[in-house]
């Protein structure tokens, strides 16, 4: 696995099925490599469930069991709940990947950081369908 997945992934994925969030977090969690995440990135996913009407609190911790039970948690640095360039930029670099998928215009914004890209799903699935470059000659 070459990303790691921001909290919105996860939680558009949640609710939105045949999203591009939705077949990115299927690529993500169904390989072979474990994704990794951090105990933050799942304590972002966990509340912004919560304020969704749709999902009553049962269907959150079964959501939550889910995801976790998909997932390796990393260890990273404590963040507040606002840090998330800081504390994806954290994941990414504690995975040992350069790049967070994310569909947030705030976060795509951001461009890249400290070597750490941030990626739009769509954009991750037109490239993982694309086939390989040809090789020099």
């Amino acid at each position: 696995m070459d990303v790691v997945l921001a909290p919105d992934i996860y939680v558009n994925a949640s609710v939105s099925l045949g999203s591009p969030p939705e077949h990115v977090v299927r690529r993500a969690l169904g390989g072979p490599a474990r994704a990794k995440a951090s105990a933050w990135v799942l304590e972002r996913v966990e509340s912004m469930l919560h304020a969704l009407p749709e999902f009553k609190d049962d269907a959150v911790a079964e959501q939550m069991t889910a995801i976790r039970g998909l997932v390796e948690v990393v260890e990273t640095d404590e963040f507040f709940i606002e840090d998330w360039v800081q504390a994806l930029v954290a994941l990414a670099k504690a995975a040992g990947v350069s790049r967070v998928l994310t569909d947030h215009p705030d976060l795509l914004a951001t461009g890249a950081r400290q070597d750490v890209e941030f990626v739009a799903s769509d954009s991750w699935l037109v490239e993982q369908a694309a086939p390989p470059p040809p090789p020099r000659l």
